[in-house]
């Protein structure tokens, strides 16, 4: 697998973002060559990209860097949405190949597969949104620069987290995953411990020991995190109001919600809505 290597040693400097729409099922991406590096994410659809003549189907959680310098185009129409961010890096581009991924990396690199799918897309999309409003709000390069080189060490440690999760007991990894999975799927509902360990056979008492011992969270409060990580994303990319937010997580209760949310965000969903809401959404 190819990664780019990227050194922390100074923050990535930050050039444009935003979030693109595709205005109908017709758009076709505009050939053009790279001045500097694009990172796209798509959240919506599959976009067809072409980096020189390496064609991509990029679906909903997965991403693509163009590095700078190389030729940039579609080959299908299709209706999509994806996030963008151009930045650039001081030294030249660095592309490895690693068949293995090593245990060990040093601590002031970071490793992205030139193309993959995020674990995390709704944390993703979150610190987006930081890094638009600090462009809209702030006007501070630094500070903007440090944002975004935030959302690409957080894919890389997204990545990283997997790869380690693939060096623990096959079993063991195997079920926390199908867990973790459960969880993700489960999260629109009212879940509970208890509902977890009978859907699996197993005792209560076992299932939240073996989870809290490899994510060192408890499973309650993972379930919580779950939940507030989805309602962010929903507070700050959808126009749906708190109720129905609360709703869509399994909440009969909007306060129940909105309590537990302030507790593990420090903020009130509207004060979280209000402080990123402000898309810069662009259709060409």
């Amino acid at each position: 697998m190819k990664y780019y290597e990227f050194s922390l040693v100074k923050p990535l400097k930050y050039n444009l973002t935003g979030k693109f729409q595709a205005p109908s099922p017709e758009w076709l991406h505009f050939t053009r060559y790279m001045q500097d590096y694009e990172l796209i994410i798509v959240t919506e659809g599959v976009a067809y990209l072409q980096v020189e003549h390496q064609l991509y189907s990029i679906g909903k959680g997965e991403f693509l860097i163009f590095p700078p310098s190389a030729k940039q185009a579609g080959y299908k129409k299709s209706s999509c949405s994806f996030y963008w961010l151009h930045f650039a890096y001081e030294n030249p581009v660095s592309i490895i190949l690693l068949e293995e991924f090593p245990f060990e990396l040093p601590e002031d690199k970071i490793y992205i597969p030139t193309h993959g799918k995020v674990e995390n897309l709704e944390k993703i999309i979150v610190i987006m949104k930081h890094l638009q409003d600090s462009v809209r709000s702030y006007h501070n390069s630094i500070q903007n620069n440090y944002v975004c080189t935030t959302i690409l060490c957080e894919i890389s440690s997204q990545f990283l987290a997997k790869k380690n999760q693939e060096n623990s007991s096959l079993k063991r990894k195997q079920f926390f995953n199908d867990i973790q999975d459960y969880i993700k799927w489960n999260r629109t509902n009212a879940i509970k411990v208890s509902e977890i360990a009978e859907h699996f056979g197993y005792n209560k008492r076992y299932i939240s020991s073996l989870f809290s011992t490899i994510a060192n969270v408890s499973l309650k409060q993972y379930i919580m995190q779950e939940k507030i990580e989805l309602a962010k994303y929903l507070l700050c990319d959808t126009n749906d109001n708190v109720s129905e937010i609360a709703y869509q997580l399994g909440y009969n209760d909007s306060h129940n919600f909105m309590k537990g949310f302030k507790k593990l965000v420090g903020l009130t969903p509207t004060q979280y809505r209000n402080a990123y809401a402000t898309r810069l959404l662009f259709y060409e």
